[in-house]
């Protein structure tokens, strides 16, 4: 190799090294463990965002929710409804419907991506779609199931300004057909990883609709969005307001999470 090949080489790799850096250091001053030399990429960078969003929006621990959807069309207030939300992880979870009273009873059991509803009427729980609506803008995924990490391979998209904020924008593709969306776009805070805004797209690529993170407060243990906002991109004016009532991080054993346990709990 001639000397003049060998320069050109060693500039190469310290041009690549310097623009690495940055994004290592983000990820090791946050706290996450530095990769082996030559195994950071911009992939890993984006998927430790998205996991440290998904850890502002809900605990990593067992906790329960209480959420009150509103659902609005041309700024007329229509139905709502109130949920109970109970998490083991990211892999378990049960939906109770609290209100209306007529719906009372109606649960949703999800266990990894397999999604079941129970409902009184019914002596055997019916499978669902985790894309399915559920009300208005909001989908059975929206509420069951929160794992934008272990859903989505995540690249990072470039940077833009939210309300002021400079944020990291992240393109989310699916990892199979068996979860919400084919492809969301995602804001994150560039300063805190605070989730900020998103986009979900169907497998045609268009747009169904966006959705704000708002109100951060204080909630099991942490600063968290309590108000979201999704509205339909394909029919202007519908809207759906989801606010967190309360949060709380609580014990939840893994029994309480299958079928035979929520016909029980509807005796």
């Amino acid at each position: 190799m001639t000397p003049s090949l060998r320069s050109r080489r060693r500039f190469v790799a310290c041009l690549a090294g310097s623009l690495l850096l940055p994004a290592l250091a983000h990820a090791t001053d946050a706290g996450t463990p530095a990769e082996p030399a030559g195994a950071e990429t911009g992939d890993t960078v984006a998927l430790d965002l998205v996991r440290r969003a998904d850890a502002i929006r809900f605990p990593r621990e067992s906790f329960q929710t209480e959420i009150v959807v509103r659902n609005f069309a041309d700024g007329v207030e229509g139905e709502s409804r109130t949920f109970r939300v109970l998490s083991r992880g990211n892999e378990n979870t049960i939906v109770l419907t609290l209100e209306p009273a007529t719906e009372r009873g109606q649960a949703l059991l999800m266990r990894a991506r397999d999604l079941w509803i129970f409902m009184p009427s019914v002596s055997q729980p019916v499978r669902l779609s985790l894309a399915q609506r559920l009300t208005g803008q909001v989908a059975n995924g929206d509420l069951a199931r929160a794992n934008l990490a272990g859903d989505y391979t995540p690249t990072v998209a470039g940077t833009e300004t939210i309300d002021g904020q400079p944020a990291v924008v992240l393109d989310l593709k699916a990892v199979d057909r068996g979860v919400t969306y084919a492809r969301v776009r995602y804001w994150v805070g560039e300063r805190d990883s605070r989730p900020l805004k998103a986009e979900f797209y169907a497998l045609s690529g268009r747009l169904l609709k966006t959705a704000r993170y708002e109100e951060f407060r204080q909630m099991a243990g942490a600063i968290r969005p309590t108000r979201l906002v999704m509205e339909d991109a394909l029919k202007k004016g519908e809207i759906s307001v989801l606010t967190y009532e309360n949060m709380n991080v609580r014990d939840l054993p893994e029994r309480m999470f299958t079928r035979e346990y929520l016909r029980r709990l509807q005796q």
